[in-house]
Order: structure tokens, then sequence, then C-alpha cells
């Protein structure tokens, strides 16, 4: 079973100018439904709110989206939510889980194979945050939703 909706609303103007909030379910497929609702909350915001979106933003949200929930799915026993927030030109991802055991990035090790994903996650986030919770953790990145980028055709910086 996919994600399940909880909420997307406009709550406490000036603190958050859009959010959602999913309970992810057990199966393989959640972690490419959150990525698919990574997506839609995004192409959301720009079609229906005017935000600026940058493509770059786009991509880097469901690598992170699915690098965290992707951990919480492997480590943790039972429920995992996550949420997506727009503000002041950052969009954030929130993942709560029931395990209270804190990630840890990983020493730089060229041999190893795998278990490079909270490594990538702090290397694109602007922002990185885990905090132990009474039952569990939360894991936040927060990713800037415009950038400058070199224009296809003409070489210009664009907004």
């Amino acid at each position: 079973m996919g994600p399940t909706p909880v909420g997307e609303d406009n709550t406490k103007p000036g603190r958050w100018a859009m959010q959602t909030t999913v309970a992810l379910q057990g199966d393989g497929a959640a972690i490419a439904q959150a990525r698919h609702l990574a997506a839609g909350f995004l192409s959301r915001a720009r079609d229906e709110r005017g935000l600026r979106v940058s493509q770059r933003s786009m991509d880097l949200t469901q690598l992170v989206v699915s690098e965290l929930v992707t951990n919480a799915r492997k480590y943790a026993p039972g429920p995992v939510l996550m949420g997506l927030r727009i503000n002041g030109g950052m969009v954030e991802v929130v993942v709560w889980d029931s395990d209270p055991v804190l990630p840890v990035a990983r020493a730089a090790d060229a041999g190893r194979v795998g278990q490079h994903g909270l490594e990538i996650v702090m290397a694109v986030a602007e922002g990185f945050e885990a905090q132990r919770l009474s039952g569990g953790k939360r894991v936040s990145a927060r990713i800037g939703l415009a950038d400058e980028s070199i224009g296809p055709r003409t070489g210009q910086l664009c907004r």
C-alpha cells in the first residue's frame, strides 16, 4: 500500500508557505512513492503557488527523500512519516521513524560498497539535522528551491 495523505495546508502564516505529511507503508514501493510525492509537491508549489523551483532542486529533493526514507525503512521497525515543507526559498524534507539511534556519517572509504546515503544527503543539502524524540527520531534536510545555472543556449546565468 502506498503513502497515505495526512494533510496539506497553510498553517501559521509566515511559518510554512506549504506543507504535507504522509505515512509510508512498509512495502518496497514506499520509496518510489515517496519520491513521486516529493516531485508532485514541488510541482504544485511551482504551478499553483508560483514559487521558483529549479530542476536541480526537484532532483536533489527526490534524492534526499530516497536516501532518508530508505534508511528509515531499512533500520527502523514500525511506522515512518515523511513531511515536506516550503519556507523562505527552501524545501525541508523531514522523516520520522521509531528507531532512536541517530544516523552518523561514516568516514570516507573508497573501498566501501554501499552505505553512503547519509554522506550524500549531507553533501547536497544546505542544512541537516537529526534529533532523538520520545519513541524514535526526526531527521531533516533542507534544499534551496532556486539556484543559478548556465542557460542551455545562451550561456547566460539564469535565476
